[in-house]
């Protein structure tokens, strides 16, 4: 059984031009989508003017025009043998466009946690999303999305970073056969925004009305965040193997012209074709379409640029540290009495599996030091919300 979100009736009308002061003109925009426009990230035109400059000052030194070098060289990743994410920006800098492809750490997390083929399918789609949204953030911002709903999935969680960290578990990693929409239930989505050095983290929230899982990141992103964008996750599952899981994001910058807008439907109309079927881009992604290939597709006769390449990676940041700043948030009664009673103290993180055992006299003497440690109060907030 093979899945997937988003279909070809959302190519029509996917992008438009919508500015604060265009009440006098007719509004096109995603389908379901109504919302203005993005801040642009201000690095993003600096990129593209300053690789212009660049190129003008080699051709003066040159004294000749040279043929132009694919500027998505460095990025090719033949048949998907890789996980990568990959992002480009239309010459005039009115679109971006972020395209990744997960298959080899969504059957790393099929293994860590144990998973049938409906939880895999949930935790690719929600891990593409986090990942396709992080893109362009620090390296050390993170992006987490919760599905807290009443269906038997009994919820999920896949964090992403803007240098490609990633994580997730599912509350029910063994289902038997049903569809996502059943799996995941009713309930709602919750996107949660961190760094570090943020005092405390961005919380935004929207109803599950879909349950398809990236339908409804995308209604979080236009209501929430005001961002009119496109976005589409997909995952194939062949027997107990994820043969395909990626996607991609498009967003409309301030400063978007109609005809970048009539491009990209154009080229949204080609890779529906393409793809040849509901299941965009499933059928793509099977067929060893790169995310290279799929943002040149969606920017053809834009100038794309190249923004950033990364290897995403799966890895917990889970420790012991962790566990005793959890201990210490627990009442000072409930945790003597623990203490008191078990000899052994153990703990599983539910993001990578690992279990951690610690003696109850440790834990004790251990939790003294840290009382007498103030730099640690100011890691209490549990910013992975393990």
């Amino acid at each position: 059984m093979m899945s997937l979100m988003i279909c070809s009736r959302t190519v029509t009308g996917f992008l438009a031009r919508q500015t604060q002061h265009s009440s006098c003109r007719p509004k096109r925009c995603l389908h379901y989508y109504n919302s203005q426009w993005i801040q642009r990230r201000p690095s993003q035109k600096s990129i593209i003017a300053t690789r212009a400059a660049e190129q003008e000052e080699e051709e003066e030194d040159s004294g000749s025009t040279t043929e132009t070098e694919d500027p998505f060289s460095e990025y090719r990743n033949k048949n998907n043998i890789n996980d990568q994410v990959v992002s480009g920006i239309s010459g005039q800098g009115g679109i971006k466009v972020t395209v990744c492809t997960i298959r080899n750490m969504i059957n790393d997390l099929m293994i860590q946690h144990t998973m049938t083929e409906v939880p895999i399918q949930a935790m690719g789609r929600t891990l593409t999303c986090s990942l396709l949204i992080a893109n362009g953030m620090q390296k050390e911002q993170t992006v987490q999305i919760t599905l807290n709903s009443n269906g038997p999935l009994r919820g999920l969680v896949a964090i992403a970073s803007g240098g490609g960290k990633c994580r997730g578990f599912v509350g029910s990693p063994m289902l038997g056969d049903m569809s996502i929409f059943e799996a995941v239930g009713k309930g709602v989505l919750q996107v949660v925004k961190n760094h570090p050095e943020w005092p405390r983290p961005y919380n935004g929230i929207t109803a599950i009305q879909h349950g398809d899982i990236d339908r409804d990141v995308g209604i979080y992103l236009a209501e929430s965040e005001q961002r009119s964008c496109a976005l589409a996750a997909a995952t194939a599952v062949k027997g107990i193997l994820c043969v395909a899981a990626g996607g991609y994001l498009i967003e409309q910058l301030p400063g978007v012209t109609d005809e970048e807008v009539a491009q990209i439907e154009k080229n949204l109309a080609k890779l529906v074709e393409m793809d040849g079927g509901d299941q965009l881009p499933t059928n793509l992604l099977l067929s060893g379409t790169t995310p290279v290939d799929i943002m040149e597709i969606i920017l053809d006769g834009l100038d794309a640029q190249p923004l950033q390449q990364l290897t995403p990676n799966l890895e917990c940041d889970c420790t012991e540290d962790r566990l005793l700043r959890a201990i210490r948030l627990l009442p000072a009664s409930e945790v003597d009495d623990l203490l008191e009673k078990e000899e052994q103290l153990e703990a599983r993180c539910e993001f990578c599996g690992k279990v951690y055992r610690m003696e109850s006299w440790e834990v004790k003497e251990k939790l003294e030091q840290a009382d007498g440690d103030p730099s640690l109060d100011s890691e209490f907030e549990d910013k992975g919300k393990k």
